[in-house]
């Protein structure tokens, strides 16, 4: 199996394909609005749609440069990526889906890529470098969704990821 190959599985990995850990697409799967926006009282945490923005932020930013293309926009801040200023249940699925299609988008970029191509210098380091942190990332937001749900009582007392 080539890097490329490698990647694509991580990638899915990450997001939809559950393995041992549950990946992003099912720590979201039944999350409604009002528990998108929850968090708990007097804690300075984000909310899981705050995340979910997080998280979209990066990825549309990223596969932007990744086509060559100029993003639409830099935030100014880390924490201006976190922002949520829309509301209630069509809002938040939009939201989903948006953050579904993304992933979407970048696997099929990923997918038209050489092991070469993929090894090719992006900025700073290698392009399969970037994808790499975007995986983590998604891991470390995830991990944080599924902690939301925990607190608030909506993650299962145990699962099955057979």
């Amino acid at each position: 199996m080539g890097q490329t190959q490698e990647q694509l599985l991580r990638w899915d990995e990450c997001f939809d394909h559950e393995g041992w850990y549950p990946p992003l697409v099912p720590a979201l799967d039944g999350v409604t609005a009002e528990e998108a926006v929850w968090k708990p009282e007097g804690e300075a945490v984000n909310t899981i749609w705050e995340n979910v923005n997080h998280l979209l932020y990066y990825k549309e930013y990223y596969l932007q440069r990744m086509r060559g293309e100029e993003p639409d926009g830099k935030a100014s801040s880390n924490d201006e990526t976190f922002r949520n200023v829309e509301d209630g249940d069509e809002a938040w699925q939009k939201t989903v889906d948006r953050l579904k299609r993304i992933h979407l988008e970048i696997r099929s970029f990923l997918s038209g890529l050489s092991d070469s191509e993929l090894n090719a210098p992006f900025r700073d380091r290698p392009l399969s470098g970037l994808i790499h942190s975007l995986m983590m990332h998604d891991a470390y937001h995830t991990g944080q969704i599924i902690l939301l749900r925990k607190l608030k009582g909506s993650w299962p007392a145990s699962r099955s990821f057979e």
